[in-house]
């Protein structure tokens, strides 16, 4: 097997939508194709990646390091023993040169790559990815299913609280039991008001709502919330400080018993790690939510899953952060606790195969070999025009 050519974009993913931190109205993110020798059915085999959502394009760093390293490597050293593509001889070959520290955009670039490889090598295999990821770094029996819930609840132009309680209905119609909200932008008695609104939809069950700051809140904000809503029984408590104030999150855990989760914005196994010796997550009830394809891709995902079970954490505990296939199949493959879903945002990108049907908050695999994005129309047609 050797790469002919490699291509890379950059699609918009914007929309009026804000959380606590940021609005949304330029985001976009790189997409790549790599199309290598093989060749079935006339056409040349071809992998694809995206570089999920939070986070801009990555395309300098891309264009002028990642892609050129990749495609001046011998061709034997991206194939492992048996001579078969072996994405995760690619990750030294794009660090190459690079010194430690410092994750954040090179993650994005290098999880956008490895992507795009692991789609090339299940679709060589002939496999889809979740049973070829099983097959090489689970137990060779992966999930039929995987939890999913559905994310959104963002503040937006002229959106009332009816607004609210309609998507979340929505949510609900679509399958999802389960359903997140952001907080943090608004006073806190308005977003009261909110919590309540969504949780009229929900029958009064806290336990079917999670709610999302996306690192907003200081200590004493935290705790002011915390003290807030914890009578509500949240399914958790997102990201509610800056993800590096590893203090902060201990001494939220102190105080505050509900579920919390937090990780989307760590991109190593190092930071991984830090958060899991200094942030005070507790194993029996918090979440992590790596997102691979932000954090060098699922080359360390799988150096992070070691990591956890290393500390003592299941694998269970891992919900990633995105809300793609790529993840969707990651967490069949490994048995994580399941993984984000955005029925409404961030497309193309955003979501699982167009004929995915979402019953009781859990999600089948698609049987197309690789990730699947073939089976994501509006998607793969961009994906293709990279290259064709």
């Amino acid at each position: 097997m050797k790469i002919r050519s490699v291509h890379e974009g950059v699609v918009p993913i914007s929309s009026s939508i804000r959380n606590a931190w940021i609005d949304f109205s330029s985001m976009d993110c790189s997409i790549v194709a790599i199309v290598s020798d093989v060749v079935r059915d006339g056409k040349p085999v071809v992998g694809y990646g995206f570089n999920s959502n939070g986070r801009y394009s990555a395309g300098e760093i891309l264009r002028r390091r990642i892609l050129p390293r990749l495609t001046a490597a011998e061709p034997d050293a991206l194939l492992n023993e048996a001579g078969e593509l072996d994405p995760t001889r690619a990750w030294p070959i794009m660090m190459d040169n690079e010194k430690p520290g410092g994750h954040g955009e090179r993650s994005v670039a290098v999880g956008v790559v490895d992507m795009a490889l692991f789609d090339l090598a299940a679709k060589i295999a002939d496999q889809p990815l979740y049973r070829y990821l099983s097959d090489r770094y689970g137990d060779g029996q992966p999930d039929d299913s995987v939890f999913v819930y559905a994310a959104g609840g963002y503040y937006a132009p002229g959106k009332g609280l009816s607004d609210l309680q309609d998507e979340m209905r929505g949510f609900l119609d679509q399958g999802y039991r389960v359903v997140k909200m952001k907080i943090g932008g608004a006073d806190l008695s308005e977003d009261l008001q909110r919590i309540e609104a969504v949780l009229e939809v929900l029958d009064g069950d806290g336990s079917r709502l999670a709610v999302d700051v996306n690192g907003r809140f200081d200590l004493d904000t935290a705790l002011r919330y915390g003290r807030a809503i914890e009578p509500y029984g949240l399914f958790w408590y997102e990201e509610v400080g800056d993800p590096l104030d590893y203090q902060l999150n201990a001494v939220l855990s102190e105080h505050y018993s509900g579920p919390i989760a937090t990780g989307e914005n760590l991109f190593s196994v190092q930071d991984a790690r830090n958060l899991i010796r200094y942030g005070g997550m507790r194993a029996d009830r918090d979440y992590l939510q790596f997102d691979p394809a932000l954090s060098y891709g699922l080359t360390e995902y799988l150096r992070t899953q070691e990591m956890l079970a290393q500390h003592g954490w299941s694998s269970r505990r891992c919900i990633p952060h995105g809300g793609h296939q790529f993840s969707l199949h990651i967490a069949a493959a490994l048995k994580l606790g399941g993984n984000e879903s955005y029925p409404g945002e961030f497309q193309p990108t955003g979501g699982f195969a167009d004929d995915a049907v979402v019953r009781d908050s859990r999600v089948g695999l698609t049987e197309i070999p690789g990730i699947g994005f073939e089976g994501k129309q509006a998607f793969y047609d961009v994906l293709r025009r990279l290259h064709e």
